[in-house]
C-alpha cells in the first residue's frame, strides 16, 4: 500500500527521460526542455506548466468570494490545458504536433506532458527576428535557442525565414487545417504564432487546441464539447494572456457574429501571414485584448486590413498574396474566404521549389516511375533551395525513402550532393547520413556469413558511395570512417562485379590519408592483395599495381617520374608535388609486394609498365641489398618481355641502370667506411712490423741522447765520443720474438756448415743516437749507407769497377769488416767523401773478387795509407799491418781470386742518388780441400 502511495507522487516522465535542466524556449505558459528517453535515447521536448503562473501579478478584489473565482478560474485552465494534451493524443497528422507522453502532474502541482522534439514556436522565432533587427543583424546577440548534444556541445539552432520557409510552413498548416476542418470537423479557435511549432527538421506543427471545438453543426459522434465564445472572448485581468483567446487574431465570425465555423481559422491564418511579413512580426490589429477596440477597427473601413492600406503591412506584401490569397482570406463575410484546400492550391505556391517539396511530402505515395522521374530531376534545382530547408526538409525525406532499394542509387547521388552544398554538410552527414549507410550495407538479413548474395540494387548504390569517397572521407573522423565507411569499402573490393572492384582501387588515395598505419596494414593491404593475387582480370591487376604504387607512397601519377629520369629513385626526392613518404613500412614492400610481383605470369606490356611503376618505388625504399638480389633479376626478366617495344625495353633499362647506380654508391660508401676504419688500425700495426725494434730504440735512446747531439751541433764542438758511438753500434740488441738472433762472422771464425744467409740490418738515419748493427735472419733492410737527403752519414760513392758491376746486373757480396788506423771520429760526416773515394780508387792494394765480370770491371781498392778518416762506414785495421786483414770473408764459390783491397769499406752498390743498394752476406758451403787452401794464403 505503502509502496502503491509513493508510485503516485513519481511522474512518469521525470523517470524514464532525461531532462535538460534549463529550458531550451518559452511559449507563452510552457516551458520547453530538451529530453531523452533513457530506454531508447530518443529525443523529445518536454513541456512543463507551472501553477504559480496562474497567480495574478497584482492584488484581486479580495474577500472569500474573490479567492473563491479565482479557484474556479484556474480549474478552468486547467481544464483547457488537459483538453489541448487529449486532443494532440487523439489527433495524427504530419502537421499537428506528435506527442509522445500524455499529460501528468507533476508534484508541484503543475501539468507535464512530451512532444516530438520542436526548436521554438513560431511566436518566439519572430520575436528572435525583432530582437535581431533592432540590435543591427544576426551578429547583434546571441541566439536563445542553443541545442545541447550529447557530447556536451552546444550549438545554436539555425532558425530562418526566408520566403521559402514561410511557403513550406503555410503550406503545413493550410495542410493541418484542412485535417482538423475536414477530417476531424474542428475548429482551431485561436490561430496564433503561439500556436504553431517548428520541430527539428523545420516542418511547422499546429498546436494550442485549448479553444478548439466542433462547428456550429457538430457531428453527433464527436464528444468534444463546443467552445463558449462569452468565456472565450472575455478578457480576466487575473490570468496571463497567454492562456486566453488573443483577439488579435480572432476573427470577426467569433468577436461580431459570435458564429463557429471553419473559416474563422481562414481569417486568422490571414492575420498570421501578414504577421510573418510585417515589422516588427505583429497582427496589424492591435485591440490591446478588449473587445470593444476589436469592434472599433473591424467598424472602421481605415483602420481594418485591406488592399488599399497593404493589409497594414509595413513591408511590401508578395504579389501573389496582396492579388490573390489575402483579399480572399480577410474579408468581413465567412462565405467569401476560401477554405484550406483552395489556399493550397492558390498562386502563392505555384512555384517549383514549393511544389518539389510537396512532392516530397507525398513520395512514398507516388508511383514508381514518378519517384524515378522525380529523383533524377531533383539534383537540377537543389542549389535553389535555402540551406536550411535542403538540411531539415529535403535531406531527411530523402533518406526515409532509402527502403526503396530500387531508388537507392538516385537517392544517394541527391543526398551526396546536398552535403556539398550545405555549410555544415560534415555535421549533417555525421548526425543524417552515416547510420542510414550502416544500415544499407552492413546490415545482414540472414546470419550466413560465407557467401554474399548478389544485389544489383543494393550494388548500384554501393557505386555511387565509392564515388563519393573523397566527400566522406572529409565529412567524418578517422574513427568513424574505420568503423563504418571502410567495412564498405572492403565489401566492394570483395564484390565480384569488375566494375565496383575499379571503383574500391581508385578511391585508395582518399581512403589512405584518414586511416592509420596500423589500419592499413593489417586490415585494407591484406584485402587489395588478396583480390590482385586472385583476379583474373587485366584491368584488375593494372588497377592492383596502380595500388601498389600508393601503398609505396607514390601516386597515379608516375609517368612524370619515368619521363624525367627518376632521380627520385635515387634521393627519393618528391618531384611531383605529392606525398613521397611510403605508406607502408619497408620489410612489408620487401616481403609482400615483391612477391606479389614475383607471382605475376602474363607479360602483356600494360601490366609489365605498371610493374615497372610499383618498382621505381621499391627502389626508393627498399635496400641495397634486396635490390641486389631480388629487385634487378625481376627487373631483367621483365625488361626482356617479347612485346614490349623500343620505348618500354629504354624505361626498363633506366631503371635498372639507376637502381644499379644506388646499388653502387651504396656499396662504394660501405667499403670505404670499413676500409677507413681498417686502416688506422693495420696501419699502426704494420709500421710497428717494419720497423722492427730500431724504431723503439731510436724512440728511446734518442731521448737520451738528442739534447747533448744537440748542443755539440750548435756549439761546433768536436766529438771525442767515437769509441763509444762505435761500441754502441756493435753492441747486440733484442730482437723480435720470431727473428733468430745470429752472430756476425768474422774471419777468424768457422763457418757453420750449414749457415743461413743473413742480412746487415739497416742503420736509421732519423735516429738521433748512434745507428746500432742489428743482424736479423731473413728480413730484408736497407743497406748501411743512409739517404744523403737526412745528412747523417757521407754516402759512399762507387768507383768505375762498381759502376760497371752493378750495370751489368751483378750482387757484390758483403765486404769483410777491415781494421782501419786510428781515427778520431771514423763515423763524422764529411763533405770529401768524393776525393777519398777518388784516392781510394787509385790505390794498388789488391780488390775482392766478387764481381762475375773481367779484372777491369772489378771493385778498385783502397789504400789504408791514403784513408780519409772521415771517410764511409770502415773499422780501423792494426797500425803496423801490411798482410791480410784481420776479418776477411771468402769470395764466393766458382769466381777466380783476385786481388782485393783490405782497407776497404763495405761494398755497396750505390745508385747516382746517393742511395745505397742492400747488401747480402751470403757464406757458401766450400769442400774441406779449398778452404784449407784458402787459409794457408791468410
Amino acid at each position: 500500500m505503502f509502496s502503491s502511495a509513493l508510485k503516485s507522487f513519481t511522474s512518469n516522465i521525470s523517470s524514464n527521460y532525461t531532462i535538460s535542466p534549463t529550458p531550451s524556449s518559452l511559449s507563452g505558459a510552457w516551458k520547453v526542455y530538451d529530453g531523452k528517453k533513457k530506454s531508447t535515447g530518443k529525443a523529445v521536448s518536454i513541456f512543463v506548466f507551472e501553477k504559480k503562473s496562474l497567480e495574478p501579478q497584482s492584488g484581486g478584489l479580495g474577500g472569500r468570494s474573490s479567492g473563491a473565482s479565482l479557484k474556479k478560474l484556474h480549474e478552468e485552465v486547467i481544464s483547457r490545458v488537459k483538453k489541448e494534451c487529449n486532443l494532440l493524443a487523439r489527433l495524427r497528422h504530419p502537421s499537428i504536433l506528435e506527442l509522445a507522453e500524455p499529460i501528468e502532474d507533476t508534484r508541484s502541482g503543475g501539468l507535464m506532458f512530451a512532444t516530438e522534439p520542436v526548436t521554438a514556436s513560431l511566436a518566439g522565432l519572430l520575436q528572435e527576428k525583432d530582437d535581431q533587427e533592432r540590435t543591427g543583424g544576426v551578429q547583434g546577440r546571441t541566439s536563445r535557442y542553443i541545442l545541447e548534444e550529447s557530447g556536451g556541445q552546444k550549438t545554436r539552432r539555425e532558425l530562418e525565414i526566408d520566403e521559402l520557409e514561410i511557403q513550406k510552413g503555410l503550406l503545413q498548416i493550410a495542410q493541418g487545417l484542412e485535417f482538423l476542418h475536414e477530417s476531424a470537423s474542428l475548429v482551431h479557435g485561436n490561430m496564433t504564432p503561439d500556436a504553431i511549432y517548428i520541430n527539428i527538421k523545420s516542418d511547422w506543427k499546429i498546436a494550442g487546441l485549448s479553444f478548439a471545438g466542433p462547428s456550429e453543426q457538430p457531428d453527433k459522434s464527436n464528444a468534444i464539447a463546443p467552445i463558449s465564445l462569452s468565456e472565450a472572448l472575455y478578457h480576466d485581468p487575473r490570468l496571463p494572456r497567454s492562456l486566453q483567446l488573443n483577439l488579435d487574431y480572432t476573427s470577426p465570425d467569433f468577436a461580431l457574429d459570435s458564429t463557429i465555423s471553419p473559416s474563422a481559422d481562414m481569417f486568422s491564418l490571414g492575420i498570421l501571414i501578414i504577421a510573418l511579413y510585417n515589422s516588427p512580426h505583429t497582427s496589424p490589429l492591435k485591440t490591446n485584448s478588449t473587445l470593444a477596440n476589436y469592434k472599433k477597427i473591424m467598424t472602421t473601413s481605415s483602420a481594418a486590413p485591406s488592399p488599399s492600406n497593404n493589409f497594414l503591412c509595413s513591408r511590401p506584401l508578395p504579389r501573389e498574396l496582396v492579388s490573390d490569397v489575402l483579399p480572399r482570406l480577410i474579408t468581413r463575410r465567412p462565405g467569401q474566404r476560401m477554405n484550406a484546400r483552395e489556399f493550397q492550391q492558390s498562386q502563392f505556391f505555384d512555384n517549383i521549389l514549393v511544389s518539389s517539396i510537396r512532392f516530397l511530402d507525398s513520395l512514398p505515395a507516388k508511383t514508381p516511375h514518378e519517384k524515378t522521374q522525380f529523383l533524377r530531376g531533383l539534383p537540377r534545382i537543389l542549389e535553389q533551395f535555402p540551406k536550411s530547408v535542403l538540411e531539415k526538409k529535403v535531406l531527411p525525406a530523402l533518406l526515409e525513402e532509402t527502403k526503396d532499394k530500387e531508388l537507392l542509387s538516385l537517392i544517394l547521388a541527391n543526398v551526396f550532393k546536398i552535403i556539398k552544398i550545405l555549410p555544415t554538410g560534415k555535421r549533417a552527414f555525421m548526425d543524417n547520413v552515416i547510420k542510414y549507410l550502416r544500415e544499407i550495407f552492413l546490415t545482414t538479413t540472414s546470419g550466413k556469413t560465407g557467401s554474399v548474395e548478389r544485389d544489383p540494387a543494393k550494388e548500384a548504390g554501393l557505386v555511387v558511395v565509392l564515388e563519393n569517397v573523397e566527400l566522406i572521407g572529409g565529412s567524418c573522423t578517422g574513427k568513424e570512417f574505420k568503423d563504418d565507411i571502410l567495412p564498405i569499402l572492403q565489401l566492394g573490393l570483395e564484390s565480384p562485379t569488375h566494375s565496383i572492384i575499379d571503383k574500391s582501387l581508385g578511391c585508395l588515395p582518399t581512403v589512405l590519408a584518414v586511416l592509420d598505419f596500423s589500419t592499413i596494414k593489417n586490415e585494407l593491404f591484406p584485402v587489395v592483395a588478396a583480390v590482385f593475387s586472385k583476379t583474373s582480370s587485366l584491368g584488375i591487376k593494372i588497377r592492383g599495381l596502380e595500388a601498389f604504387v600508393i601503398f609505396c607512397g607514390g601516386s597515379q601519377n608516375v609517368e612524370r617520374e619515368l619521363s624525367g629520369g627518376l632521380d627520385g629513385a635515387l634521393t627519393g626526392a618528391n618531384t611531383n608535388g605529392t606525398n613521397s613518404s611510403a605508406i607502408l613500412d619497408k620489410y612489408t614492400v620487401q616481403d609482400k609486394i615483391v612477391p606479389l610481383l614475383k607471382a605475376i605470369k602474363t607479360r602483356e606490356p600494360t601490366v609489365m609498365m605498371a610493374a615497372l611503376k610499383v618498382f621505381t618505388q621499391v627502389g626508393k625504399i627498399a635496400d641495397a641489398d634486396f635490390l641486389a638480389f631480388e629487385v634487378l633479376p625481376l627487373l631483367w626478366s621483365f625488361s626482356l618481355g617479347p612485346l614490349l617495344n623500343l620505348e618500354q625495353f629504354e624505361q626498363f633499362m633506366t631503371v635498372i641502370k639507376i637502381l644499379s647506380s644506388k646499388i653502387e654508391q651504396e656499396q662504394t660508401r660501405k667499403l670505404r667506411e670499413l676500409s677507413s676504419n681498417s686502416n688506422g688500425v693495420s696501419g699502426v700495426s704494420r709500421s710497428t712490423d717494419l720497423m722492427g725494434d730500431s724504431a723503439g730504440t731510436t724512440s728511446i735512446k734518442g731521448s737520451d741522447m738528442g739534447e747533448i747531439d744537440f748542443e755539440r751541433l750548435v756549439l761546433g764542438k768536436s766529438s771525442g765520443r767515437g769509441d763509444e758511438f762505435l761500441s754502441e753500434s756493435l753492441r747486440p740488441q733484442p730482437q723480435r720474438a720470431q727473428s733468430a738472433q745470429v752472430a756476425p762472422i768474422f774471419s777468424w771464425s768457422t763457418p757453420a756448415a750449414k749457415e743461413p744467409q743473413t742480412l746487415m740490418p739497416a742503420l736509421n738515419p732519423t735516429s738521433s743516437h748512434t745507428p746500432t748493427l742489428n743482424p736479423s735472419l731473413n728480413i730484408n733492410f736497407r743497406a748501411i749507407t743512409p739517404d744523403q737527403t737526412l745528412h747523417s752519414f757521407t754516402p759512399l760513392k762507387p768507383t768505375s769497377t762498381m759502376a760497371n758491376s752493378s750495370a751489368n746486373g751483378t750482387l757484390s757480396s758483403f765486404h769483410a769488416l777491415t781494421p782501419m788506423q786510428t781515427s778520431s771520429n771514423p763515423w763524422s760526416s764529411s763533405t770529401t767523401s768524393t776525393q777519398s773515394a777518388n784516392q781510394y780508387s787509385n790505390t794498388t792494394q789488391p780488390s775482392i773478387p766478387w764481381s762475375y765480370n773481367s779484372a777491369p770491371n772489378a771493385m778498385a781498392s783502397l789504400s789504408q795509407k791514403n784513408l780519409n778518416p772521415r771517410s764511409g762506414f770502415s773499422i780501423p785495421s792494426p797500425p803496423a799491418s801490411t798482410s791480410f786483414p784481420s776479418f776477411s770473408i771468402p769470395p764466393p764459390p766458382g769466381q777466380p781470386q783476385r786481388g782485393w783491397n783490405p782497407h776497404s769499406n763495405f761494398g755497396a752498390n750505390s745508385s747516382a742518388t746517393g742511395q745505397a743498394m742492400p747488401l747480402s752476406a751470403a757464406p757458401q758451403q766450400k769442400p774441406k780441400a779449398e778452404i784449407d787452401a784458402y787459409e794457408s794464403l791468410l
